[in-house]
């Protein structure tokens, strides 16, 4: 994977255009009389600050202020009409989201979208906000299992909104990255949505090389005969299919981004960025759709070992049984063989005084003769059959 380039400065007459409309509203407010860039709507509720995770406001790509509430970040943003509002949010309540819907003029489907978690990864434009959403991946070492994790981001003329439900990402990173290149967040909203795309894609990596090491250590096992080796692949094919979803919409989306750069006036410095991800996006769908494949073939090769197991188990059951059936007629043809005499005998030992031949001097030896034959006979028969 080729190394990124450093996002060092851009120009600095560089302007803020972007994805906007040229219908957008006019930067500073008429001098007479002074005017808002837009009415100010009713007071929000107060805000959960366990949901505000970081909320500012930028001008020429610097952080001018820092709000607590969101009221306090409209208030701010009236008073900056060159300015920018970057809103973190982390699971939202839904009267937070329709304050700002009211603010922004954020469409309700995507407020309602945002207040769901189980959203597809998509991109939708509505007149000059654009809804993103993101899914975010961690792979987790201790567990042996990936993370997901759901973004949603607004972004508008003059802000860009974030509502994470889980973990990851880490936007708080991605916020200092900026801070850190003014020159890059002075371009506008769509710069911060590009930090967010990169960092979303960054963090595929880490699960990539978490996913092929399973993958190493699964095939290992397969070949080893670990019994349990079957959930494992059930359960990190169910994984693989989840990154999948996660990355694979990914490709269109940044595709149908690169395709308004010119009716949106994107910045060229930052086309170029755009086109950097969408390269790194396209390369881990490309190995997501080979983990799958490579899991199948796993699949496929360990129930056809476990099928040869099972046959060998049960060749060597039926060697046993058949070694088993040769002794018990063996064991049987002796006894058949005791057992002539033994019936012989048995019967002459009754203590009873009329019996046939007592009283006959060849008696006992014609008993014994008797008993030697039928015993001899029984050997032959047994022995042509095989079973002696």
């Amino acid at each position: 994977m080729p190394e990124r380039p450093d996002h060092g400065p851009t120009p600095s007459d560089a302007k803020r255009t972007g994805w906007r409309r040229t219908a957008a509203p006019p930067a500073t407010p008429p001098a007479n009389p002074p005017a808002a860039p837009r009415p100010a709507p009713p007071a929000p509720p107060p805000a959960d600050h366990r949901s505000v995770v970081d909320s500012a406001v930028y001008r020429d790509g610097r952080r001018i202020a820092s709000p607590i509430t969101l009221a306090d970040t409209f208030r701010q943003l009236r008073e900056e009409p060159d300015g920018m509002a970057w809103i973190g949010l982390h699971r939202p309540t839904e009267s937070e989201l329709h304050s700002l819907a009211a603010e922004f003029n954020l469409h309700e489907l995507a407020v309602e979208d945002a207040l769901e978690a189980h959203q597809r990864p998509k991109l939708e434009r509505y007149g000059s906000t654009l809804f993103v959403v993101l899914r975010a991946a961690r792979y987790l070492d201790a567990q042996e299992e990936v993370e997901f994790g759901e973004l949603h981001v607004f972004v508008g003329p003059d802000f860009l909104i974030t509502v994470r439900h889980g973990a990851a990402p880490d936007l708080s990173r991605v916020r200092r990255r900026m801070e850190q290149t003014p020159e890059l967040l002075s371009l506008g909203p769509e710069a911060a949505l590009y930090a967010i795309l990169d960092a979303v894609v960054d963090g595929y990596a880490p699960v990539v090389e978490g996913v092929q090491t399973d993958i190493d250590e699964i095939e290992t096992e397969v070949f080893r005969g670990d019994p349990s080796v079957s959930r494992r692949i059930y359960e990190l094919s169910r994984e693989t299919v989840e990154f999948q979803r996660a990355t694979r919409p990914l490709v269109g989306m940044l595709h149908s981004l690169m395709a308004g750069f010119a009716k949106y006036r994107t910045d060229e410095e930052l086309q170029r960025y755009l086109r950097d991800v969408a390269d790194h996006v396209t390369h881990t769908s490309e190995r997501v759709d080979g983990f799958r494949q490579a899991l199948t073939e796993i699949l496929t090769v360990n129930a056809t070992l476990v099928s040869q197991q099972q046959n060998a188990e049960m060749r060597a059951l039926a060697e046993a049984g058949f070694e088993q059936n040769e002794e018990i007629k063996k064991i049987s043809s002796w006894a058949a063989i005791l057992f002539a005499p033994t019936l012989v005998g048995t019967i002459y030992g009754m203590n009873f005084e009329s019996m046939p031949e007592l009283g006959w001097t060849f008696g006992y030896p014609l008993a014994i003769c008797l008993m030697g034959m039928v015993c001899i006979s029984l050997y032959v028969i047994f022995k042509r059959r095989d079973w002696l």
